[in-house]
């Protein structure tokens, strides 16, 4: 889990949530045509004090294509994010991902409803 969980500071988590789930819900995974976010690769949000977010996410699979460049990416458009200090992602496997993760209207989406 992300080291600094004890520093998780639940009004700026509250404050900043939905402008961090509007910006990973822009980014794609260049294999589905679904957002990160939708797709069920987004485990945990949070800020810390220092307004710096704090993403936990995984990837389809471990050998996925896009393993360097995603995290990167989602770092990079979250710590955009006006009013953040920064942004860290940790990647996990723990769980692994499925389908099951995907929202309903991921699924719908993709055929599997």
């Amino acid at each position: 889990m992300l080291d600094n969980i004890m520093n998780t500071n639940h009004h700026k988590t509250q404050e900043y949530s939905n402008r961090i789930i509007e910006r990973l819900k822009g980014i794609y995974d260049p294999e589905v045509p679904v957002n990160i976010y939708d797709l069920g690769l987004i485990y945990d949000i949070s800020v810390d004090d220092n307004t710096v977010a704090h993403i936990l996410m995984t990837l389809t699979a471990p050998n996925c294509p896009v393993a360097e460049s995603l995290p990167e990416e989602v770092q990079m458009k979250v710590a955009a994010i006006h009013g953040l200090k920064g942004a860290e992602v940790e990647i996990t496997f723990d769980p692994p991902w499925d389908q099951d993760m995907m929202s309903e209207e991921a699924q719908l989406d993709l055929g599997f409803l």
